[in-house]
C-alpha cells in the first residue's frame, strides 16, 4: 500500500508564493509517502518562465528538498530548467531524503488549442521512471497524457504507477478530455494512476491554465477520488496488491501484439 498526498494547489507567477503553498500543502499531508504537485509548480506559464528557470541545485528545488526532509515524505513537482535558448518543463522527483531521484523533461509540448509551448519549451528525449517511496512510478506531463505510446514505454520499463502532473489549460470539452485521457491510460495499462492539476487561481484567470480535478483512478480504470476545482490537499491509497487481481481480470498487456502493422 502507498499513501499519495494529491496536492491541487494554484500556481502564482512568483516561485516563492509557490514554495511557501507547496510547504504548507506537505504540512498537511501527514502520514502521506508520496506528495504530487501540479506540472510549473514553479511559476506559472508565460513569457517570465525564460527569465525564472532555475537549474535543480537553485532555490526552489532545494526548498523542495528541505520540506521533503523535513516532513519525510517523497515529492513530485514541475519546474522549469534553464535551456539553450530555451527552458525544459522538467517534472522532478525527490525522495523522502530530499534527494532527486529522477528528472523528466516534458517530450510532448502543447502546440494546440492556440497555444504554442514549443516558443519558450525544448522537448526533452527520454521516457522517465522514478523510485520514490518504493514504488517505480512513470513520469508523464500535461500534454503527454494524449499520447498513449508513452505510457506504454513507461510500463516497458517496469512502472508500477503513474503519476501525471499538468497545468491543464480551460475551454470547450477540455475538462472532459483530460477525465477521459487520464482514466484511458490508466485502463489500458492496468496501472493505478494520480493526476494531479492545478487548481483554477481567479489572480490569474486571464491565461486559461488549471482547472483542477485531480484524482486517483484504478487499474480498471475508476475513479477512487476526484478534488474538483477548489484548491485542497487528498491522501488516497494505492493498494498494488490489487493490481495483480484486476490484471487477471483484464490481461490486456499478456494479449499485446508487437509489430502490428497496416496491410
Amino acid at each position: 500500500m502507498t499513501t499519495i498526498a494529491l496536492c491541487q494547489i494554484p500556481v502564482s507567477p512568483d516561485p516563492a508564493v509557490n514554495l511557501q503553498r507547496v510547504k504548507e500543502s506537505l504540512a498537511r499531508a501527514e502520514g502521506a509517502d508520496l506528495a504530487i504537485f501540479p506540472e510549473a509548480t514553479l511559476t506559472r506559464y508565460g513569457k517570465r518562465i525564460t527569465d525564472l528557470a532555475e537549474p535543480l541545485d537553485g532555490p526552489f528545488v532545494t526548498g523542495l528538498a528541505e520540506a521533503a526532509r523535513e516532513h519525510g515524505l517523497a515529492v513530485v513537482a514541475g519546474v522549469f530548467e534553464p535551456g539553450p535558448g530555451r527552458v525544459h518543463n522538467t517534472a522532478v522527483a525527490l525522495d523522502a531524503r530530499g534527494e532527486i531521484q529522477a528528472a523528466y523533461r516534458k517530450i510532448h509540448l502543447f502546440d494546440s488549442f492556440g497555444s504554442q509551448e514549443s516558443e519558450l519549451v525544448a522537448p526533452g528525449a527520454q521516457p522517465v521512471v522514478a523510485e520514490l517511496a518504493g514504488v517505480r512510478i512513470g513520469l508523464i506531463t500535461c500534454y503527454d497524457v494524449r499520447f498513449p505510446e508513452l505510457a506504454r514505454a513507461l510500463v516497458d520499463q517496469g512502472a508500477q504507477m503513474f503519476a501525471i502532473i499538468a497545468a491543464w489549460g480551460s475551454g470547450p470539452l477540455k475538462e472532459d478530455h483530460w477525465i477521459t485521457l487520464v482514466r484511458a491510460r490508466a485502463l489500458e495499462n492496468t496501472m493505478w494512476t494520480a493526476a494531479v492539476g492545478q487548481a483554477p487561481n481567479p489572480a490569474e484567470s486571464g491565461d486559461g491554465f488549471g482547472v483542477g480535478r485531480s484524482m486517483l483512478v484504478d487499474p480498471l480504470g475508476v475513479i477512487r477520488a476526484d478534488l474538483g476545482t477548489a484548491p485542497g490537499v487528498q491522501l488516497v491509497t494505492v493498494d498494488h496488491e490489487a493490481t495483480a487481481g484486476m490484471r487477471t481480470t483484464l490481461p490486456c498487456l499478456e494479449h499485446r501484439v508487437l509489430g502490428v502493422k497496416r496491410s
